[in-house]
Parts: structure tokens; sequence; C-alpha cells
């Protein structure tokens, strides 16, 4: 795989369409808006990461994570470059990648003091391990000793999880719904889940990551798209509880400090352009919801969410600085860029 580093000072990429208006247009009319609600509020940065599209191009950004060293990494399935690394003002660093044409899922671990990048790939139909200059580590291939699977094309994982022993959970959200449970080495140990409708089965299993937050019981949250929830299962595979987000169609959930963040694909009926973000407290309730309704409570129950604004078309995913500001990156949203949220 061939690292290639930034040579070029190329100008800044403002073009591109989000929800059918140029981005400049938007940036206009949206620059001094503030979005979101109660104490997670956020100005909007539509130029941040905007690159030269002819040298580096993007076509689904579909996740960002932030490595140790405070830089931002996009993945996206554009072949040309499909890993864009970024300082936090969005500007470029380095590209490399061209062998995954599926790239959707991106999860960083630190193990014995190294980042590793765990990149679910679609097309390719695994999960592939490198180090922070692409090189391959290791491959998680299509789970046919798991016996749930007649093809390897009827596998498409999604997204990854690591636990604090090596343990890596995969997702399995565009195929049979399952969630495979390996140890480090990469032998297979447990399978759970499953399509269905049922609290223990899901309906696009998209996301899933690793909640700490009660350090002494970490559990999986793993997304449940098409049924607007979130559900929590033991590091086993038992299911424990649900979390309901009525008209929101979430995307992996991101844990940082004592909040979870999701990108919202779809919201209402899910139509298409209606994303925005989601922000829930540590008590697992809505907080926050930029570019979408004010979230509110009735005897416990969430009224259902629907976009507002249209900053967003389809967010994908999150991710969250140590300042606690929001980039976002978008799937099918005219091969923009990520979008900066300013927390304020």
């Amino acid at each position: 795989m061939e690292r290639r580093k930034f040579i070029r000072n190329s100008s800044l990429f403002v073009g591109g369409m989000v929800c059918g208006v140029a981005q400049a247009g938007i940036f206009e009319t949206y620059k001094d808006t503030i979005i979101g609600h109660n104490s997670h509020r956020y100005k909007i940065d539509l130029q941040w990461g905007a690159l030269n599209s002819n040298f580096y191009p993007v076509n689904d950004c579909h996740e960002m994570v932030q490595d140790s060293k405070g830089r931002i990494i996009l993945l996206t399935n554009h072949t040309k470059n499909n890993v864009i690394v970024y300082d936090r003002s969005g500007k470029l660093i380095e590209v490399w990648g061209t062998e995954y044409p599926g790239a959707h899922g991106l999860t960083l671990n630190v193990e014995n003091g190294e980042d590793m990048l765990y990149i679910a790939d679609n097309n390719r139909h695994e999960v592939i391990k490198t180090n922070l200059k692409g090189q391959v580590i290791q491959v998680f291939t299509y789970p046919k000793e798991s016996g749930k699977y007649k093809t390897k094309e009827s596998y498409v994982p999604t997204e990854t999880a690591i636990a604090p022993n090596g343990d890596v959970y995969i997702a399995d959200g565009y195929g049979e719904q399952y969630i495979m449970h390996y140890n480090a080495k990469g032998a297979l140990l447990n399978v759970f889940g499953g399509r269905g409708e049922e609290d223990h089965l899901f309906n696009n299993a998209h996301g899933i990551c690793l909640d700490t937050r009660d350090a002494a019981n970490p559990t999986l949250l793993i997304t449940a798209r098409q049924q607007n929830k979130l559900k929590r299962f033991s590091l086993a595979g038992e299911y424990l509880s649900t979390i309901d987000l009525p008209g929101a169609y979430i995307c992996r959930p991101v844990i940082h400090g004592k909040d979870i963040y999701l990108a919202t694909i779809w919201s209402g009926d899910g139509s298409e352009g209606t994303g925005f973000v989601s922000i829930l407290n540590e008590k697992n309730e809505l907080i926050s919801a930029p570019g979408g309704s004010t979230p509110i409570y009735e005897d416990g129950k969430l009224h259902p969410m629907s976009q507002t604004l249209k900053v967003f078309h389809h967010p994908h995913d999150v991710c969250v600085d140590d300042d606690e500001n929001i980039y976002v990156a978008q799937w099918n949203s005219g091969k923009t860029y990520p979008i900066k949220l300013y927390r304020v």
C-alpha cells in the first residue's frame, strides 16, 4: 500500500451540494446560526476540511476518529484515498489507502501504546486491522465457521468494537444482523443477535461500541437503526435493555465523557435528506439534537424526533474532539467533505 503525503498547497473546495443547495450558499445561510439544545449548542462550519476534489476526492464520508496525536481521520469509500488525515483546523496532513472499495466502519484502538485502525469493508466482506501508516496487521475474514452464512456475500460487516482484553466485536449490519465476538488472535468465541424485531435481535445492526462509562460494568451499545433503538448487551452477548429514540434512524454510538453522540441519518418517516445529530446524557436521555427538533419527554417517553434545519443531509458518523467540537461525516451527500460543529 502506498502512503501519499500532502505535497500541494491546493485550494479549498467549497463546491458540492448539501440538501440540493450549493454548500457555499448554505454557509452564508447558517454561518452565524447556533444549533442544538440545552447544554450542547454549536456553531456551524461547512468549510472545514474542504479540499481540491480533483486531487483528494471523497465518495461517501462514512466515519471519523481522532488519534492519539489529536489528528482527525476520515474514512471514505473512494479508492483514490480511502483514508484522509487532517489536523483539527481542517488542514490536510496525508492520505492513504486504495484497497477498500466498501470502506464503511472505522474504529481506533490503542494497543501496546500504538494506535490501530479497524476498517469494516462492505465489498470485501471482512474487517481489516491496520496501523496509522496503512500497513495491514490482521484480517478478520468471512466467518464461515459460525455456521450462520451460506455465502461470503451474505456477510456485510459495518462496524467494530474492541474490549479492554483485546476481544473484537463485529456487527454484520448489512447482512444477517449477527454480532461476531472474536479474541484478539482472531478465534471466533461467540455469535449472538440475528435478524428480527425482538429485543435480542436487530433490524439493521449498523453500529456498535463499548460503553465504559460504568468502568466496573462495561457493556456493548448496538444500533437497531430501522427500529429507532439503541440496544445494550453484556460482553457475553446477553440482551440487557433498550433506549428508544422514536423518529431517529441512528448510526453508530460514540461515547465521549458521559455522553453518547449519534449521527442520525434520517428522521421522522425516514425520508431522504432528513438527518441531524443526537446527543444523550449519562442517563441515556436525548438532551440535544443539532439540526433536529427539541427533545421532549412526556411520562418518560421521548416525543418522535424530526429534522428542523437542513444543515445536514445524511449524517453517517460523528467524531468528538477534546474541546467537545463535533465533526460530522455524511453518506450520499453530494460527495462533500465533513462539517464541523463548534461547541459554544
